[in-house]
């Protein structure tokens, strides 16, 4: 009853939220808004009994695609109003995209039906010993771990792809010479110094003395006559 009641709840904040991120005007807002989604996803995952998917739902997603979005969105300067401006140039395309959407939606969920071995499958016994983070470990390494590392392929040729098709030389960017930093030697690396006693050193390397004690000026005292005399002229 309590697990029924948690479902509906989260379920309940889930669409609120993913709704919230489509509809609210500020960005910012609407990767907070993700945010929330996922974690009331991963709480879902959690019911379900999938913790392994759960906490890669709060790492990856939360921990690294959302903060990223945030970020982005943060450090660009985006003008709102001129975005805001656009909706009503194109709505028209919008709101026909959005009915073809909303009958595809409603013509695939009007044709699903249950599977007759879904049934037969929710029935089988579940193996006893086996973690369900070990059951999916022991799927993709074991029986697909040929597509597993081709789907891992694939996303790193697109990774290359994506900086290098970005990359741009600028003639004012110093760059890294290798070469030049494993061919030196110890003697052109450090210099030893012989520093005395309360110096210190100035930016170019060079030695600060410490400066003489200020010496005061000695006043001259004047003698009955009215003629001064002192020690310097």
């Amino acid at each position: 009853m309590i697990t029924a009641i948690l479902f509906y709840i989260f379920a309940a904040i889930l669409l609120v939220s993913a709704a919230m991120v489509v509809s609210a005007r500020n960005p910012v807002h609407s990767v907070l808004f993700l945010i929330l989604a996922f974690f009331n996803a991963a709480a879902l995952f959690l019911i379900a009994g999938a913790e392994f998917l759960a906490m890669i739902l709060v790492i990856v997603y939360v921990g690294a695609v959302a903060v990223l979005f945030l970020f982005v969105v943060m450090m660009l300067d985006v003008d709102f109003a001129q975005l805001r401006g656009g909706i009503q140039r194109y709505w028209l395309v919008g709101a026909a995209v959005g009915t073809v959407l909303f009958i595809e939606l409603a013509a695939v969920v009007g044709g699903w039906t249950l599977a007759p071995a879904a049934v037969k499958l929710r029935m089988s016994p579940v193996p006893t010993g086996v973690s369900n983070t070990e059951a999916l470990g022991r799927i993709l390494y074991t029986d697909y771990v040929f597509l597993f590392q081709t789907a891992g392929l694939i996303l790193m040729v697109a990774m290359i792809g994506a900086i290098v098709l970005t990359l741009r030389d600028r003639k004012t960017s110093r760059h890294q010479n290798i070469r030049r930093q494993t061919e030196r030697t110890v003697a052109e690396t450090l210099e030893m110094m012989s520093v005395p006693l309360g110096a210190g050193t100035t930016q170019s390397g060079g030695y600060l003395l410490p400066k003489p004690p200020a010496v005061e000026p000695v006043e001259e005292h004047a003698d009955a006559g009215g003629h001064g005399h002192g020690h310097g002229h």
